[in-house]
């Protein structure tokens, strides 16, 4: 019986070095590392991760608001990759592998019972960041600072964008991120290039 436990024990932790390694879930590797879906090739090139609608933390949400009248004009719904929010509130940064995805929308705005309300409609894209503090793909434009950035179009998940959109509207044509990501971020370089204080999960 006790040989029986031990192969049983045995093949489960087997298993779950198989699923680490395979990257096909977020566990905290004894490297500090968060294993998570592969969201790059080998070459650096992003693309939007399946399902993280349903196997992503939820951090936050931003509103932006309208230029005129009331209400907001683009809703920024952001998800982190599982584990990011337990590693986060222990070590106080982003593991290595982290990903964010932020889902921009367009908002829609009228008069509900509670008053002016705006929600959720037409999906714009999304932003999607992974953490990387090793400098993998120094020959890629889309990488730096310690991040791999992209932007996706809502019809084209599985390629960067050339149009990145600019807050208030309008786009910019760039992959490089130097040029339109970082600049939007400098004021969070202190937390890591994040806005953290959109995210109450991340708070201790």
């Amino acid at each position: 019986m006790k040989a029986i436990r031990v192969a049983v024990s045995a093949a489960g932790i087997a298993a779950m070095v198989a699923v680490v390694a395979s990257g096909q879930t977020a566990l905290l590797a004894a490297d500090g590392e968060l294993k998570a879906e592969a969201v790059a090739d080998t070459n650096g090139n992003l693309h939007v991760p399946n399902a993280y609608r349903t196997t992503y933390e939820f951090l936050g949400t931003w509103a932006i608001a309208a230029d005129q009248g009331q209400g907001s004009q683009e809703l920024h719904v952001v998800y982190a990759s599982p584990g990011t929010i337990t590693a986060y509130r222990r070590d106080g940064h982003f593991p290595d592998g982290t990903i964010l995805v932020k889902e921009v929308h367009f908002a829609a705005t009228g008069q509900m019972t509670t008053g002016t309300v705006s929600h959720a409609d037409k999906l714009r894209g999304w932003f999607v960041m992974v953490k990387d503090s090793r400098g993998r793909y120094p020959g890629n434009n889309m990488w730096g600072d310690g991040w791999g950035w992209g932007w996706f179009d809502a019809a084209n998940p599985s390629t960067p964008s050339r149009s990145l959109p600019l807050p208030g509207g309008g786009v910019a044509a760039s992959l490089d991120y130097r040029e339109n990501c970082k600049s939007c971020h400098l004021p969070a370089q202190a937390t890591d290039w994040i806005y953290v204080d959109g995210y109450p999960p991340l708070k201790r």
